[in-house]
């Protein structure tokens, strides 16, 4: 009976030891597990290196609007605009933004995700995620612009054919409802 009762208290113990594990790993995450997981991520150096692969498809893309609008515009279009753009992403608040991600972090992660990640991202390979994603962003960005161009521009000439037909069936209606005047 002794022996019962020990084994079952021992049994006791050691799951209760694992429910203790599993409840600290699903605690919320606090605002240091993710400030540590941030900086495991090298969030601010990436989010500078993001924004440095974002200024050539950027810059690119003032190139395509010089080019279709280049006898509007004036000579140095493009060296002003890329100039405003690079101001306008270097002034971008980056800090206030990363900071600002803690909150959303703790709301979708706990203790025990934050822990696991930034275990991969301590690892070799998830080194390497990190060290390749800005030239993977830049390159996949290089790739969608001129296909969301074109989707965009698609989608204004729809839109613009729709305002025209229902500012015609507007019109028509308008021109049948009033009385026609007779001479």
């Amino acid at each position: 009976m002794k022996k019962l009762l020990c084994a079952a208290v021992l049994c006791m113990c050691v799951s209760g030891g694992g429910v203790a594990q599993q409840n600290a790993a699903d605690a919320p995450a606090s605002k240091e597990d993710v400030e540590r997981y941030l900086q495991v991520m090298h969030s601010r150096e990436m989010m500078s290196k993001m924004v440095d692969a974002m200024s050539k498809p950027l810059h690119d893309m003032i190139h395509q609007q010089y080019l279709k609008n280049q006898d509007n515009l004036p000579a140095d279009f493009e060296a002003r605009m890329n100039k405003r753009m690079d101001e306008m992403l270097k002034s971008f608040p980056w800090d206030e933004l990363i900071d600002s991600m803690v909150p959303v972090y703790q709301k979708h992660f706990t203790k025990g995700d934050l822990d696991a990640l930034v275990t991969f991202y301590g690892t070799t390979t998830g080194q390497k995620v990190l060290r390749e994603l800005p030239a993977i962003s830049a390159e996949s960005m290089q790739h969608m612009m001129p296909m969301l161009q074109k989707s965009i521009e698609n989608m204004q000439k729809g839109l613009q054919e729709d305002i025209t037909a229902m500012v015609k069936e507007s019109q028509s209606k308008s021109d049948t409802s009033r009385p026609q005047k007779s001479n």
